[in-house]
């Protein structure tokens, strides 16, 4: 069995999303990292299964890694709430329309980490943009992407919202 690793980024300024996510076998190392995370959590950071509502987990059985140390009600709100419900629903939606196939219910798992900024303002942009980065991440881990020649179109356009390298 593979493992399948994707990555999705949407928004803007404080409220934008960055996910990368892992999905792959629970007998295999996306299980190792699922098991591992969910008993280990350190200082901030404390990987949660995501619920679509109280006691119904999305599937394939998905662990919650936020990137950012929970600062305030609103960034607890925004990353416990809006975040992980667009995760919850991103997740199930891509397992009901064959995105992952039918085996993953049951025999994958899935790892997030998750970057919900601790300046957010706007817990429905946090949510919207969690779902299409959740979304995104998951058609690039299951269709492999980026493929060379997207890497070969990317390079000369390096950067990303923190930094751009001078020519």
């Amino acid at each position: 069995m593979e493992m399948y690793i994707g990555e999705g980024f949407e928004g803007n300024g404080v409220n934008a999303s960055h996910i990368n996510i892992m999905i792959g076998s629970r007998n295999g190392v996306v299980g190792q990292a699922f098991s591992s995370s969910l008993a280990s959590p350190s200082q901030g950071h404390c990987p949660f299964m995501v619920v679509i509502k109280p006691n119904v987990p999305a599937k394939p059985m998905t662990l919650y890694v936020n990137k950012a140390e929970i600062n305030g009600e609103l960034h607890g709100n925004a990353t416990w709430g809006a975040s992980q419900a667009a995760i919850a629903k991103a997740v199930t939606e891509a397992l009901l329309d064959g995105t992952l196939p039918p085996e993953a219910e049951d025999n994958w798992c899935i790892v997030t980490a998750n970057w919900v900024n601790p300046g957010c303002n706007d817990i429905d942009e946090v949510y919207h943009n969690n779902y299409r980065a959740c979304r995104q991440a998951i058609r690039a881990a299951m269709g492999k992407l980026p493929q060379r020649s997207q890497l070969a179109d990317a390079l000369p356009q390096l950067g990303n919202p923190f930094y751009t390298p001078k020519a």
